[in-house]
């Protein structure tokens, strides 16, 4: 597996990748972060990735073209595989989510999958609110989260 920091106006992301595709963005990356020891440091294999990232931010990517290894359940990779067919700068509910999937008494389940996505961003939890509208539970934290939606013009204040 290879790693690096890439910095954000999300503060620092944690990368990492291996010849399968890219199993994590990790928000938080500031703070203590056990990596495993056979980790290595990345040369160029998360260049593209980090590439794409910062062209998210900069306002001029709407859709990430990076092959994707996320470790989960079927269920959760089943979730994970719906966040992506939510469209840039649009929002749905949990309960929409579990519409999608055809698992419409799997709101809670579906919620619990997607705070345990491994690749935020680009696989889109924050795209996912509450029925009611309002900005619920985000792994990196809530302002995070809108400060992402509000990137993508989905979140107004």
């Amino acid at each position: 597996m290879y790693y690096r920091y890439l910095p954000s106006p999300l503060g620092p992301l944690l990368l990492a990748a291996d010849e399968h595709g890219l199993h994590l963005v990790h928000m938080d990356a500031a703070q203590p972060w056990e990596l495993p020891t056979q980790w290595q440091l990345a040369g160029n294999q998360l260049d593209e990735v980090a590439r794409q990232l910062d062209e998210y931010f900069a306002g001029t990517r709407e859709q990430f073209q990076v092959d994707l290894a996320p470790q989960g359940t079927a269920f959760q990779r089943e979730v994970w595989a719906a966040l992506q067919r939510i469209p840039y700068g649009t929002t749905c509910s949990y309960g929409d989510l579990a519409q999608q999937i055809k698992r419409p008494r799997a709101v809670r389940a579906v919620g619990t999958a997607n705070g345990a996505n491994p690749i935020s961003i680009i696989v889109p939890c924050h795209r996912v609110i509450g029925s009611n509208g309002t900005l619920t539970g985000y792994a990196g934290g809530v302002e995070r989260k809108q400060l992402l939606l509000e990137l993508e013009g989905a979140w107004l204040i």
